[in-house]
């Protein structure tokens, strides 16, 4: 299986300063996929954490539980977190969502993503819609809800966030690098 659950990640009151820490960066635009903005693709408001400033903590905290969950399912060798650390907002005013994807892409930096893990910082019973969903051939996986645990998953895996029907998910996705697969 090419996913693993991290219950619990981050308290609420971690999640709560996440949101504040990725509010005082700007906020753009997340519709762009492949360096072009496509909004039926990607409808979202996303910001970059700087993971060597106030953020550091979030980081060390998210390589840690990165480190333990590959060893236990994928044994991917990952050896960078060479991206800053996104924070998404999806909002049911602009019908939040993001179509069927992986992670792996033609870039340079996006070629070498190995696994990706996604934090859900909002609590579950703020918002409709708008869950991760992991397509694992024969199935769908919905990724658990619960505030402050995270999702991790090959970087290879379609997955979408389903349009969010009301309210507002937040989630903070990085990605964990290291050679091309063979």
């Amino acid at each position: 299986m090419f996913t693993h659950a991290i219950p619990s990640l981050f308290s609420s009151a971690e999640c709560t300063e996440i949101i504040r820490l990725s509010q005082a960066e700007t906020q753009n635009s997340g519709g762009l996929v492949g360096g072009v903005q496509e909004s039926e693709i990607r409808r979202a408001k996303i910001s970059w954490l700087d993971d060597e400033g106030p953020a550091a903590w979030v980081m060390e905290r998210i390589m840690s539980a990165v480190a333990e969950a590959n060893r236990e399912t994928f044994d991917f060798e990952i050896t960078e977190f060479r991206e800053k650390l996104q924070v998404a907002v999806y909002d049911e005013n602009e019908a939040g969502h993001y179509d069927w994807h992986s992670d792996i892409g033609d870039g340079q930096i996006a070629q070498l993503r190995k696994a990706t893990i996604v934090v859900q910082l909002s609590p579950p019973l703020t918002y409709e819609g708008g869950g991760l969903e992991i397509n694992l051939g024969s199935r769908v996986l919905e990724a658990t809800r619960d505030q402050g645990s995270a999702t991790l998953f090959a970087s290879f895996m379609l997955h979408r966030v389903v349009p969010v029907v009301s309210g507002r998910r937040v989630s903070l996705t990085c990605w964990c690098h290291g050679p091309r697969f063979r």
